[in-house]
């Protein structure tokens, strides 16, 4: 009897322990960027976007009447501003959208689904561009901006080419990489984070995964990733590479130094290269 009641203690415990880590996962202290767009001597229009779920999502546009567009996706947890510096880069010869995904920044929503909704959110802002007469659209994103990114790409023609920054390939791999020192705990941890997804969000927000979008891809990727990163290992950009192996149009600007974030010097000319080149 004693011993029983000992395994249902550690059962709950577990269970409590599990919901803790999916709170903090799609909860987690956001992160405020103080970056404002007259410090990139960017012109903004603020702009709303209505989700499928019918939450109010911000961005800003710089706008530039006649040229294709570009829609950068911070990562997790920041917010729009972080993608200033960027836009700065992309300004003179795209139309620019900064979202701030669900969740994060100035936006609705009570939690992220760390790129389940936010491919479909990223949907609605391809629509609102269309009713600025934009067609063809490029798409940076950045950690978990870049998974939403390929997760769109794969399900809208309307992305001509996808630039993505250290995304993760797999939210369980990921998991498993997070929890790695629990050993075998891991597993039904992120198993459980999952069952989690499914109470709260209605769904396992753990598929489709990014690596299973871009094994589907033909529009040009670059992919981008630092060996040194500290947040999302260097092993997800392997998958997403390996993934990417039968795309003639996929590159990957791969790092030998360089932490979650740093962007190499001439980063900016690089990506606006890029989409010069697929978006038009």
């Amino acid at each position: 009897m004693r011993l029983a009641l000992y395994a249902a203690v550690l059962v709950a415990g577990f269970v409590g322990v599990s919901l803790l880590v999916f709170w903090l996962a799609v909860r987690p202290p956001r992160l405020t960027v103080p970056l404002a767009p007259r410090d990139f001597g960017l012109a903004v229009e603020d702009v709303a976007i209505t989700t499928d779920d019918g939450l109010r999502l911000a961005a800003w546009l710089v706008a530039r009447p006649g040229a294709p567009a570009v829609v950068l996706l911070h990562g997790y947890p920041a917010d729009r501003a972080d993608m200033l510096p960027i836009a700065a880069g992309l300004a003179s010869r795209f139309t620019v959208l900064l979202l701030d995904q669900r969740y994060f920044g100035e936006s609705e929503g009570r939690l992220t689904t760390l790129g389940f909704k936010e491919r479909r959110d990223l949907r609605r802002a391809l629509d609102f561009l269309a009713t600025r007469g934009v067609g063809a659209v490029g798409v940076f994103g950045f950690s978990l901006g870049g998974a939403v990114a390929l997760l769109a790409a794969a399900e809208d023609p309307r992305i001509r080419a996808v630039a993505a920054y250290a995304p993760f390939a797999d939210l369980r791999l990921l998991g498993h990489d997070l929890y790695a020192w629990l050993w075998l705990l891991k597993y039904p941890l992120v198993g459980m984070t999952r069952v989690w997804s499914r109470v709260f969000v209605g769904d396992d927000i753990t598929r489709p995964a990014p690596v299973e979008a871009a094994a589907g891809l033909a529009v040009p990727v670059l992919l981008i990733a630092s060996r040194e990163d500290e947040q999302i290992p260097f092993a997800h950009a392997e998958r997403l590479r390996e993934a990417l192996g039968r795309n003639p149009r996929a590159e990957f600007l791969f790092l030998a130094r360089g932490r979650h974030g740093e962007l190499p010097p001439d980063f900016a000319a690089r990506l606006a290269r890029f989409f010069l080149l697929y978006v038009r």
